[in-house]
């Protein structure tokens, strides 16, 4: 629990993305008609706070070892962006997904 205090206290995107879930989890259980549909719905939102407290967890790691810039620590910092991106993206396709099927 102290971990995600620490991450609504210092950290701007997993705030934001926590206001995402708060925002659209209705629309996942009114969206979705099947428990399975209503798991990936949700799952896929839950699984961009998760890899978001990853990224978190490695850049304050990488900020802590030192604030001089490296390439390495660069790389790091850069990759836990990239794993945030595809998160992000799986769930666009989850609901992008969802959504067409129900509407057309």
């Amino acid at each position: 629990m102290k971990g995600l205090k620490a991450a609504v206290t210092y950290e701007e995107a997993f705030r934001l993305e926590l206001l995402a879930l708060i925002v659209m989890l209705p629309a996942a259980v009114l969206l979705g008609q099947t428990a399975v549909e209503r798991a990936l719905l949700i799952g896929s939102l839950l699984l961009v706070l998760v890899v978001e407290l990853l990224n978190s967890a490695i850049e304050v790691v990488v900020d802590r070892v030192g604030v001089e810039h490296h390439a390495l620590s660069g790389r790091a910092k850069d990759i836990g962006s990239a794993a945030v991106f595809m998160a992000l993206v799986n769930a666009g396709v989850i609901w992008a997904l969802l959504i067409a099927d129900r509407w057309w």
